[in-house]
């Protein structure tokens, strides 16, 4: 069973009614990576502008626990037409917030144990699993759900680390400008996923369209 009237038929239903075609590979890897990179500096703004602050005020945990906050407002209206169709800010608004709250929970939990990049890895791993397969769930593309994680865990990894490195590199150039450059890698990495992601998880629907 689909999340938010997400399945095949109704999006297909919808888009159909309203004469709207559905994005391409390209453009909804385009959106994803474009748009979540815009958004992933904002999301950074907490722990590279803020973090001394919430050193005192709540700690490691609320200071993430802010930059999801951030991560989760800002991302609907860059990202929702990912989402075939009419009526996809809401949707993807309610979508997003549960697959992003767990996704930061996991991530968190694994960094906050192990530490490192032991932990980093562990983080990133539960939560892009966890994260793929409520995608999957929301859209009712189980048949997908493999390619979803494998796109989301790679690239979000790959998009993390460089992060890591280029803000190791430019540390004692600006402190605040590499610790946000690692927000423009993190955003790239996991925006490719998600572009990725909902692109796999529409495929039934594409094809609907397509056979109308």
């Amino acid at each position: 069973m689909s999340w938010f009237q997400l399945d095949p038929q109704s999006i297909a239903d919808r888009a159909r009614s309203a004469g709207v075609s559905a994005p391409s590979l390209g453009a909804s890897l385009t959106r994803g990576t474009l748009g979540f990179t815009v958004i992933s500096v904002a999301g950074f703004v907490p722990w590279a502008v803020f973090g001394s602050w919430f050193h005192t005020h709540g700690g490691e945990a609320v200071m993430y626990a802010a930059c999801a906050i951030v991560f989760i407002a800002l991302t609907s209206p860059l990202l929702h037409r990912l989402i075939i169709g009419p009526g996809s800010i809401a949707r993807f608004y309610k979508l997003f917030s549960l697959s992003f709250t767990a996704y930061s929970v996991a991530w968190i939990i694994g960094w906050m144990t192990l530490r490192g990049h032991p932990g980093s890895i562990a983080g990133l791993l539960a939560g892009t699993v966890i994260m793929g397969c409520m995608l999957a769930a929301a859209f009712d593309a189980w048949h997908a759900v493999i390619r979803v994680i494998l796109a989301l865990f790679i690239l979000n990894t790959v998009g993390y680390f460089v992060g890591g490195v280029s803000e190791a590199a430019l540390m004692k150039v600006h402190k605040t400008a590499a610790m946000l450059s690692w927000g423009v890698f993190y955003g790239l990495g996991l925006g490719a996923g998600l572009g990725l992601a909902f692109h796999f998880c529409q495929e039934r629907a594409r094809a609907l369209l397509t056979s109308a």
